[in-house]
């Protein structure tokens, strides 16, 4: 394992702002995010990418670290780009279509010692290169591209459809002992059951965050990944049991409490306590 993961929660809102919209990034950072995206790929217009790069420059600030998603490695943009990557002020790089660990690795030598490189997972090849990719030293966590892996799979679908897809991220990013994987987009901005649903099931599958392209899906999002009042109640319980117990095998409300369960209620109890890494702490209640 080449990464221990952080004790500091990572992010579990990630908020998109398109790179050419200069307007909308004091916005996205004053929006509740764990971590703000500024898209210089896909949300910017060919005309305006070297035009939205200048602009981003000229914002950065040490005092409000962004990640920036930069454009893939085949591009006419990209050389340009990678000249941005160290600049003071970028908290991480996003590599869109990641699919090759040199270009990583490329990535990783023009940007700062600290800033964390997220591969993000939107092809076959590089779903299929996932742990080599997860396993390049300056790779912090995975994120994936549902909408356009599905596009490249010829996937209709983004529930059962990609549950194959997404457990394998999962999997992948606990071999090479880095932080859980980021579920990619919900399109839909104004249907915040279906954000909860697609966000709760994430979480089941063992994701650490989501991307969120609009200002109203982040409260949703980062309450889906804070432990409820009844999870946080329920494992204080089983800890008080099995101290009093001296850990060995006890019963809880018909239930037995043994190893696993007292570590999964260690694991939400530490959650509770420990928010992201630049986030509001958790409510007292919680």
């Amino acid at each position: 394992m080449h990464n221990a993961i952080m004790q500091a929660r990572p992010p579990r809102s990630y908020l998109f702002a398109p790179g050419h919209r200069l307007d909308r990034f004091a916005k996205a950072c004053a929006a509740g995010a764990d971590a703000v995206l500024i898209d210089l790929e896909d949300a910017v217009p060919a005309s305006e990418k070297v035009a939205a790069r200048a602009a981003l420059a000229a914002w950065l600030s040490p005092a409000q670290p962004v990640f920036v998603r930069i454009n893939g490695v085949d591009t006419d943009w990209f050389r340009d780009d990678l000249a941005l990557c160290s600049a003071a002020g970028i908290a991480g790089i996003v590599v869109p279509k990641a699919e090759r660990a040199d270009d990583i690795l490329m990535v990783a030598a023009h940007s700062g010692a600290t800033t964390a490189i997220l591969p993000l997972i939107e092809t076959a090849r590089g779903f299929a290169n996932a742990l080599t990719l997860a396993q390049v030293p300056p790779v912090r966590r995975l994120l994936f591209g549902n909408m356009d892996f599905g596009v490249d799979l010829g996937i209709s679908g983004d529930a059962e459809e990609l549950l194959y897809f997404r457990s394998q991220l999962v999997l992948v990013s606990r071999l090479a002992g880095i932080a859980a994987p980021v579920d990619g987009v919900n399109t839909a901005i104004d249907d915040p059951l279906g954000l909860r649903a697609d966000t709760l099931r994430a979480r089941r599958l063992g994701f650490g965050g989501k991307l969120c392209i609009h200002p109203k899906q982040v409260g949703p999002v980062n309450e889906c990944f804070r432990p409820s009042a009844a999870e946080v109640l329920w494992a204080k319980r089983v800890l008080e049991a099995a101290a009093a117990a001296n850990n060995a095998v006890v019963a809880l409300d018909g239930n037995m409490v043994d190893r696993p369960v007292i570590l999964r209620a260690q694991a939400i109890v530490d959650e509770s306590e420990n928010p992201p890494a630049g986030s509001a702490p958790w409510p007292k209640d919680n």
